[in-house]
């Protein structure tokens, strides 16, 4: 049935079997190192999605809303202040939900989005304190808490440039309050209070600004070493997986498969008579037939498959949540793709893949699974090459290896 293969682990065209046996080793897996869907998008989400930074605005806006409506309670605020707040945030809200519903958002840099939102902050908390004084006393705190909330996204020279403006707002109310009540005990007062924030605030950005610098470079940090774990992942030659990659993904997909239940099918992909390639193409020429095979056959490939280079000229392809016919599928539209793919003109005869593919059967080791796949491959040689064979799972019984049948698909 093996045509004559004893091991199916033995010397192959790409690796020794010390190699094969060493990657799949069961005993060792206790615990798996994560796989990256890269190909699927799915993935760990960074940072804040837009319905939390709404929640988060918002948040800041019911605080000050509740310290203006506990001054209403105390009747030191009419209801009146209470009934501008809210109708200033139903206002700011309906414009920022505009920008974002839109689109114009993706037109506006994050950074001048943030500005925005800060400088109307400060522009209607303004507002309130014309209206009235004594809303002065949230004036400061709550100026502090708008100028954080932007501090990690707006310059910080911005940042300066806007607490001039808003200080000098802030004195152009507190003389439009004298004009109006000719009260210079409130004047006093409120120039207390301005000449305290005049003070604080631009050393609370200028420190800030220093916690900012370092953000920016843990953020900057954080972006190389994640390049560098997606280039660890990368074949340096081809672009796609590599063995180490593709054979965590093999083993978390197997752990998954025998939680969950859910279908798993693996392909063995090898380039026919690679050898004769680089021998006409010289091995420069080698490699871009490699690289051509890699792109043709993950264009060929569905979202949520992982494609990855094992070695040589040998590749896998991983199916989760597959079963066997939709992967068969896949596979034969990627040996064709191959085949009528416009090769170099001096290459002597066209460049075919064979391939193995089977579906994983609940229990097995990752070892035997990819014996069945590798020795499907093997078959696909031995009966001509450029073809793909498909090995069907049986239900296992007593013995430790299942009884196999296999399929050409020409």
């Amino acid at each position: 049935m093996f045509f004559g293969r004893k091991n199916p682990f033995s010397t192959t065209d790409a690796f020794p079997l010390s190699d094969a046996v060493m990657e799949f080793d069961d005993s060792s897996s206790a615990s798996v190192r994560p796989a990256r869907r890269a190909l699927d998008g799915v993935g760990p989400r960074n940072g804040r999605s837009a319905g939390e930074k709404w929640l988060m605005a918002l948040g800041l806006m019911g605080l000050y809303g509740l310290a203006v409506a506990a001054f209403c309670t105390l009747g030191v605020v009419d209801l009146l202040v209470l009934a501008v707040f809210g109708v200033l945030v139903a206002v700011v809200c309906t414009a920022f939900w505009g920008i974002f519903r839109s689109g114009l958002y993706q037109k506006i840099r994050h950074r001048h989005l943030k500005l925005a939102m800060v400088a109307t902050a400060l522009m209607c908390m303004l507002g309130l304190f014309y209206l009235a004084p004594v809303t002065q006393i949230l004036l400061a705190p709550f100026t502090f808490v708008a100028v954080a909330y932007g501090i990690f996204t707006v310059p910080r020279s911005t940042l300066l440039a806007l607490s001039a403006c808003m200080l000098c707002l802030y004195a152009v109310v507190m003389g439009l309050h004298y004009l109006e009540q000719q009260n210079e005990a409130l004047l006093r007062l409120e120039a207390l209070h301005w000449l305290a924030l005049a003070v604080s605030l631009p050393a609370f950005i200028a420190l800030m600004g220093r916690v900012q610098r370092l953000y920016r470079s843990l953020y900057h940090a954080s972006r190389k070493i994640k390049n560098i774990q997606e280039d660890a992942q990368r074949d340096p030659l081809v672009g796609c997986f590599n063995r180490r990659y593709v054979l965590a993904a093999l083993e978390e997909q197997k752990q998954l498969a025998d939680e969950s239940g859910i279908p798993l099918c693996l392909a063995v992909l090898d380039i026919d008579h690679f050898k004769r390639i680089n021998d006409e193409l010289g091995h420069l020429g080698g490699d871009e037939v490699l690289r051509t095979f890699a792109r043709i056959a993950q264009q060929g490939v569905r979202g949520g498959d992982v494609f990855g280079r094992y070695g040589g000229e040998e590749f896998l392809l991983i199916f989760p949540g597959t079963s066997l016919l939709p992967a068969l599928n896949t596979c034969e539209r990627i040996r064709a793709q191959v085949e009528t793919h416009a090769w170099s003109g001096l290459l002597k005869g066209r460049v075919t893949v064979s391939i193995g593919v089977t579906q994983y059967i609940l229990g097995e080791s990752v070892l035997e699974f990819f014996s069945r796949a590798d020795t499907a491959m093997y078959m696909a040689k031995e009966g001509g090459r450029n073809q793909v064979v498909v090995e069907e799972p049986v239900a296992r019984g007593h013995s430790l290896l299942p009884a196999s049948s296999a399929h050409s698909f020409l």
